[in-house]
This record gives C-alpha cells, sequence and structure tokens, in this order.
C-alpha cells in the first residue's frame, strides 16, 4: 500500500458527504488571466508558489501560517498562480484556505488535491480555483479524459500531472495544455530533478506548457530544470519554510534561454 493509494482510498470516503452537500463560499467573481498564455509566452520562469502546510513525508511545514499573508507575498512577488492544497488529513489543507486565498488575489488561484469525482471540481471552483490539478497516476484513462473534459468545460484550466514518459503519452492523448512533471516519486517519495529532462526529452509541443514540480529549492534548481525545457515550477515547501520570500522567489525567476533541451 502507497502513500498514492492510501490518500485515494481516504479520498473516496470523502465523496458522499461532499455529494451530500451544497458548496457555498463568499466570493466575489474575477477575471484571472490564463495561466496556460502566462506560461507560453513567458521569457522567464514562471512560479506556481505553493500554499502547503503538511505534506505526508515531511510531516508539519508551516501548520498554523496565515493563506492570504503567504499568497499576497506570492502574489506581490510575481508569482504565475498561486497552488492552495485543499487535502485535509494529509497535508492539512481545505476548500476555506482555497477560499481565502482566491478572494485575496487576482493572479490564477490551483486547487491542489488527488480529484477523483466531478464533485471535487465543483468545490474547487465554487471555492475560486481557476485551475486544478488531474494526477495521471490516480485515473485510469477513461476517468482522466472523462473528468479533464468536465473541468475544461467548466471554464477551469487543468494541469495534467505525469511522472514519467509512459503517463505523458496518456496526457498528451487527451489534449493537455498544461503538463507537469512531479519529480518526486509517489510510491517512495524519493527526489530527483532528472525526471523533468526524462520527460522533456520525450515530446516536442510547443504548444504545451511544461512546468517542473517538486524538489526545487533554490536558482540552480531552477536554472537545471529550465535547461530541461521546463516554462514554469511549482514550489512549495522551499517557500512555505523561507525567511524571505519575496527574495526566495524572485531568485527562482530565471530566464529562459532557446535552446534545445540537455
Amino acid at each position: 500500500m502507497t502513500i498514492l493509494n492510501q490518500i485515494l482510498d481516504h479520498k473516496k470516503t470523502e465523496l458522499e458527504k461532499l455529494k451530500g452537500q451544497t458548496p457555498l463560499f463568499n466570493l466575489d467573481k474575477k477575471k484571472r488571466p490564463s495561466l496556460y498564455d502566462t506560461l507560453i509566452h513567458a521569457d522567464h520562469l514562471q512560479v506556481i508558489a505553493e500554499m502547503k502546510r503538511a505534506s505526508p513525508s515531511k510531516g508539519d511545514i508551516a501548520a498554523y501560517v496565515n493563506p492570504v499573508e503567504q499568497a499576497s507575498h506570492y502574489e506581490s512577488a510575481g508569482a504565475a498562480c498561486i497552488s492552495v492544497l485543499t487535502e485535509t488529513k494529509y497535508f492539512k489543507g481545505s476548500y476555506e484556505d482555497l477560499n481565502a486565498v482566491a478572494k485575496a488575489v487576482v493572479i490564477p488561484v490551483l486547487c491542489k488535491d488527488f480529484i477523483i469525482d466531478e464533485v471535487q471540481i465543483d468545490y474547487a471552483k465554487a471555492a475560486g480555483a481557476s485551475v486544478i490539478l488531474l494526477i495521471v497516476a490516480a485515473l485510469s484513462d477513461e476517468e482522466l479524459a472523462r473528468l479533464h473534459t468536465y473541468a475544461t468545460n467548466h471554464d477551469l484550466e487543468v494541469l495534467v500531472e505525469v511522472h514519467d514518459t509512459e503517463e505523458l503519452e496518456r496526457a498528451l492523448a487527451i489534449n493537455a495544455r498544461i503538463i507537469g512533471v512531479n519529480n518526486r516519486n509517489l510510491k517512495t517519495f524519493e527526489v530527483d530533478l532528472k525526471q523533468t529532462k526524462t520527460v522533456a526529452r520525450a515530446f516536442n509541443r510547443p504548444d504545451v506548457a511544461f512546468i517542473s514540480e517538486s524538489g526545487i529549492w533554490n536558482e540552480a534548481d531552477a536554472a537545471l530544470v529550465a535547461s530541461y525545457g521546463a516554462k514554469g515550477i511549482l514550489v512549495g515547501e522551499s517557500l512555505m519554510r523561507s525567511n524571505n520570500i519575496i527574495a526566495a522567489l524572485q531568485a527562482l525567476q530565471v530566464e529562459l534561454k532557446a535552446g534545445e533541451v540537455r
């Protein structure tokens, strides 16, 4: 039983409760920029900055952080998007965190969760998300295609997360516009930035926005994944632990240079 399996099994137990109530959040509708457009036209590495209280591998990271203050720092530093964990049991996130952030910022907001059912997408949108995450490893081909279509039909952008070239092919098969490679093995939780290189070499699609996720701590890490072809990065723990969030985030916004993936 892997951590991913445990999380997914727990998610299934939450669905009945979610379906039994209507998602009600206080939210002013905002027209947010397109994350895809921001990534595809970027000349500097774009940062999706994450609001992350805890994780199964690291335990508490910043359990009592104020999500609005954290998000405001991210936005001030020039983040392209703010990712908000809404998984409660393992990451101590919530839809309330997502809603608070969505009300506070005007940039894109990503609902980061283990989505296996349309009702979770309904809650994400109701709470203010403009982007959702779909994890290829967590879904069958049919589920992936169905949920991707459901989200896009509800005017949400979708970050499709892959871990290897096989999952990349599955993401491309549903015409994913934003694909992120997670450098963390969800079975062992080990991190290797070279996974971004392996996946990037497997396709040449300038119309797909490609990002690198997990294990990025500093400017050198950012420059490395940018050299592999990433247009953006998703960064959580290093920013959550930083004593100078704005400086830490801006250091990651390295210049993108044209050229082949190394």
